[in-house]
């Protein structure tokens, strides 16, 4: 899949530094719904901005059959590596070191696609 590794490396390119992930002994005890409770708010941030990105995009608002989504995510990275890092530092931090990239790079950009369209389709507030 040509998107991942592109969005892998400009993730990770011009990423900026996150902190070191919390111990996770030192975090309470979380039932699996906590966890997932906790994370979606940085799910959520990372693909808004994404959105927002692509929607900003004269390609995507020329309603142009010529573009490539998948170009535009990756286009948005430089402008979202923040909260795409910060969304993967949490995951680390609540279910434990690495489980955030699997996230990204699985789960998140399976349902990335389909998810953008949808908040880059919405009328603005």
């Amino acid at each position: 899949m040509m998107i991942l590794g592109q969005l892998v490396a400009a993730t990770f390119v011009v990423g900026v530094a996150a902190g070191p992930p919390a111990e996770l002994s030192a975090l309470p005890r979380l039932s699996m719904q906590q966890k997932n409770a906790a994370t979606q708010a940085y799910m959520q941030r990372a693909t808004d901005c994404i959105a927002r990105a692509v929607k900003a995009d004269a390609r995507f608002r020329r309603n142009d059959p010529s573009f490539a989504l998948a170009d535009l995510i990756v286009d948005s990275m430089p402008h979202c590596v923040e909260p795409v890092r910060a969304m993967i530092a949490a995951y680390d931090r609540y279910f434990g070191d690495g489980v955030g990239e699997e996230f990204f790079m699985g789960p998140y950009l399976d349902i990335l696609p389909k998810a953008v369209i949808e908040r880059a389709s919405e009328p603005a507030d």
